[in-house]
């Protein structure tokens, strides 16, 4: 029987997605007030952009629990004996140890393998897709895992932020913080190193972003497996981008998504991420 793939939402894997690659997505939580939602099944991301904005106080988010993953075992375990499950960052999110925790509750039901991304977003997700297309191919599960286990050398995440708010309050700043003195008016542009946030430069603007995220592609043109596009509110921002990579990339290959709602808690409004996969 073939290896299931499990992530989390975090990767920004869409649901339309997921079904065509046979992938079961897990959900983190967010919460407003009294109101608790699990991402991107209870709450749309555009619902939830419309209320990060408009309501004043922030959302808080928390990571599934183990028994929300040992439910998708227990399902998988009906169908295959072998589950690798890959998830966002541990130094992002304490969804690592729920899935590992889970995994004591199955473990004579099924083999299962957690592997810890190191990165979030489509920097995830482009590793999980990787992981399907492997696993197409031939791989077994130890092959698998340690492909993705090496992938995040190779995954490269690269956010535009509007503000660096959001990400200071929800407690995600993580080396960014040295940014967080600059000028309103300058942009921050971020990367995931070492499996958290850090500085990257910054810009002006959001189109001078654009041009910074366009001139980064180009600097791996010929070694790209896969790219990502993902927005926050400016999906128009993201249909620019889209565009100016087409010719270097072609834009049909290119995944698009809605940065997930539990991510938009610290990436905040018109916010932007631009993945590559190096071959």
């Amino acid at each position: 029987m073939a290896v299931k793939i499990v992530t989390d939402t975090l990767s920004d894997i869409t649901g339309d997605l997921a079904a065509q690659l046979g992938i079961t997505v897990v959900p983190l939580y967010v919460r407003f007030g009294e109101e608790v939602y699990r991402d991107r099944v209870d709450i749309s991301s555009e619902d939830f952009y419309r209320r990060l904005v408009n309501e004043p106080k922030l959302p808080s988010t928390t990571q599934p629990t183990p028994n929300d993953f040992a439910e998708v075992y227990r399902k998988l375990a009906q169908e295959t004996d072998e589950i690798l499950v890959i998830v966002v960052s541990s130094k992002l999110s304490g969804t690592y140890q729920s899935a590992m925790q889970a995994k004591e509750y199955v473990k004579d039901k099924c083999r299962i393998e957690v592997v810890d991304s190191m990165t979030v977003a489509m920097g995830e997700g482009l590793i999980v897709v990787s992981a399907v297309n492997a696993i197409k191919k031939g791989a077994g599960l130890d092959q698998a895992a340690e492909m993705v286990r090496k992938a995040h050398d190779r995954s490269h995440l690269i956010a535009y932020f509007d503000t660096l708010k959001y990400l200071a309050k929800g407690g995600r700043i993580g080396k960014a913080k040295e940014f967080l003195g600059a000028m309103l008016s300058v942009k921050q542009i971020l990367t995931v190193r070492d499996g958290e946030m850090a500085p990257l430069t910054r810009v002006r603007s959001m189109r001078a972003g654009l041009d910074y995220l366009t001139s980064v592609v180009a600097s791996y043109q010929n070694r790209i497996e896969g790219l990502a596009v993902e927005h926050t509110t400016n999906p128009e921002d993201a249909d620019v981008l889209v565009e100016r990579l087409d010719a270097i990339f072609p834009k049909a290959r290119i995944l698009r998504s809605i940065i997930s709602p539990v991510i938009g808690t610290y990436s905040g409004p018109n916010a932007m991420a631009l993945t590559i996969l190096e071959a």
